[in-house]
């Protein structure tokens, strides 16, 4: 049986301290300016009852992405374990992936003139028994998982269910879930 592969990142103790974007970029090998994780900032309430919550985003994985649908080359596809994957060699820069994103997730690497966007650390997923991606492991405050969505007994499975964890818009597309 596939492993279809989703994350849970945890709001509620994301500290904002950008350690899994820098991760993210290394792991990559970005440069400073491009970014897979972008990090919004939400402010609730009124004075003096006042909170900021910190919601990182990336590429959602979507089952049924869009960007994959509208790529002319076929550059951006879907794998069997659920990660959306882009191949650099064929990529043209169209940016049509760019624009379907409901998520803006893409990025541009100007050297290049490829669009890319979050792999989930793939090469590291496949080659681990545990596996993990550059972001959860540089987590410090342990708010972001990964793991096999279509395994009940599987870690974030259950933390899915424990936290009422919820995808960011309540798109059932999205495999990246959000505790709030």
């Amino acid at each position: 049986m596939m492993t279809r592969y989703g994350m849970l990142i945890n709001t509620l103790e994301c500290v904002g301290c950008y350690t899994c974007r820098v991760s993210c970029q290394r792991q990559n090998t970005l440069n400073h300016k491009e970014d897979f994780i972008k990090f919004t900032e939400k402010e609730t309430g009124t004075y003096p009852d006042v909170s900021t919550e910190v919601v990182p985003t990336q590429c959602m994985q979507c089952d049924d992405a869009p960007c994959a649908k509208v790529c002319p080359t076929g550059a951006t596809y879907i794998k069997d374990d659920g990660i959306v994957r882009v191949d650099q060699d064929k990529c043209i820069g169209c940016k049509y992936c760019m624009v379907v994103c409901p998520y803006n997730a893409r990025v541009v690497n100007y050297e290049t003139g490829t669009v890319d966007k979050c792999r989930m650390c793939a090469a590291e997923l496949a080659a681990n028994d545990t596996p993990n991606c550059s972001c959860v492991s540089a987590c410090l405050m342990d708010c972001r998982m990964v793991g096999d969505l279509d395994d009940p007994e599987s870690d974030i499975s259950k933390a899915i269910v424990k936290h009422h964890a919820k995808t960011l818009t309540g798109d059932k597309n999205a495999n990246i879930y959000y505790v709030r």
